[in-house]
């Protein structure tokens, strides 16, 4: 018997894939897998053997094969993303079947309910590779790295890639402040502090508000000050399977939340100001974030209207880590929040440009962290960017 059926779910909209295609006849089984697809916000397709549309086969995203049906489909053509559902894993007839219908993986209920909502969400959304994954941190306090990673996102948005950015300190008051939109509507993290599991990274996307053509998951101005680590694993997965860039502005303490955080990051950036105090503090906030984070580096930052103290180069040597650019004082940036103006917005402002070689040197190559050579801004010169040795 053969034939074809889908679930009386809404029709989906947007960005969103076709679900998984099930073939079984066994109701049980059904059932159990019509509920995983539920729980992983997909719309499936039911057949009880090939599905009668043409193409249905092919181009599933998944296909999901009860052991009962198993059989009939060995003639079916062999494509990737199949997985069988058998009753025992440990009888030697499923094993087979799943070689007999290609399958990637076999797999029982419930022991692999958790796996399969996983695939079926990865195969519904698209996902594809993940977001780069850039992590800011102050090396002491009030050394810019907020302003830093706004304007890190503001800069990737305006050269056309998605964009999350990501407010890590809840003591920081709101990055959506900073870029001067604490009065857009769209959640903020207090509405995800109860997530675990998996979050879908479509509706996440769309919940945040839109600033500057970017995502911004911000603070409110309430009482809670805490992300429960399972919610910061499990928001910061799903804005990286969207794929583009993900920044993180994190607070200098590093607590269970702040470590799920980093063990997500590609690449940290550690803004220290160019003076010996800073230094020192920045020294002791780099050691606790190379227990989780590998690849840290620095980002030296000028004061305001006065001479750097210590050179860029001298400031890695004292804090042993490779230099990711020398950030000179970018005037009227105090004054911008207010005028709705975000870090970065001055294309032609240090800022801007060091944020523009960093993504070009993170991103010109492919995915990957951010290569081996550091981004120098001009100060007064306004010469472009470039890379230079560590």
């Amino acid at each position: 018997m053969a034939g074809t059926t889908t679930s009386d779910w809404p029709d989906r909209t947007g960005e969103e894939r076709g679900g998984p295609l099930i073939v079984t006849e066994d109701e049980r089984l059904l059932d159990d897998l019509l509920r995983l697809c539920a729980a992983a916000g997909a719309l499936p397709e039911v057949a009880h053997g090939l599905p009668a549309r043409e193409g249905g086969w092919e181009t599933a995203p998944l296909v999901i094969v009860g052991d009962d049906c198993a059989a009939r489909m060995r003639g079916a053509e062999r494509r990737a993303g199949v997985v069988l559902v058998g009753r025992d894993a440990d009888d030697p007839a499923v094993w087979r079947l799943a070689v007999g219908i290609g399958a990637e993986q076999v797999l029982t209920l419930p022991d692999g309910e958790r796996w399969l909502v996983d695939r079926i969400a990865d195969a519904a959304e698209g996902v594809g590779e993940p977001a780069l994954t850039v992590g800011v941190i102050g090396g002491r306090g009030g050394a810019g790295a907020s302003t830093l990673a706004c304007a890190l996102a503001v800069t990737a948005a305006r050269a056309g890639r998605r964009t999350v950015l990501v407010d890590g300190d809840p003591l920081g008051g709101g990055l959506d402040v900073l870029m001067g939109g604490e009065r857009e509507k769209g959640l903020r993290w207090p509405a995800f502090s109860a997530s675990r599991g998996r979050v879908a990274c479509g509706a996440l996307e769309e919940s945040l508000p839109r600033l500057h053509s970017l995502r911004v998951l911000s603070w409110d101005r309430g009482a809670e000050v805490a992300i429960p680590p399972p919610a910061m694993r499990a928001v910061l997965a799903a804005a990286r399977r969207r794929g583009g860039v993900v920044v993180v502005d994190l607070p200098r303490r590093a607590d269970e939340a702040v470590a799920e955080a980093l063990a997500q990051v590609d690449v940290g950036l550690l803004v220290v100001p160019a003076e010996l105090r800073a230094v020192a503090a920045a020294r002791r906030v780099a050691s606790g974030v190379q227990m989780v984070l590998r690849d840290l580096r620095v980002v030296t930052r000028g004061g305001p209207g006065s001479r750097e103290a210590l050179e860029a180069d001298e400031i890695a040597r004292l804090l042993k880590l490779p230099l990711a650019g020398e950030l000179p004082w970018e005037h009227g940036l105090l004054d911008d929040p207010a005028r709705g103006v975000p870090p970065g917005a001055d294309v032609r402002g240090p800022l801007a440009r060091f944020s523009a070689a960093f993504w070009e040197r993170a991103l010109g190559g492919g995915h990957g962290a951010a290569g081996g050579g550091a981004a120098r801004s001009g100060a007064s010169s306004g010469g472009a960017p470039s890379w230079g040795p560590v």
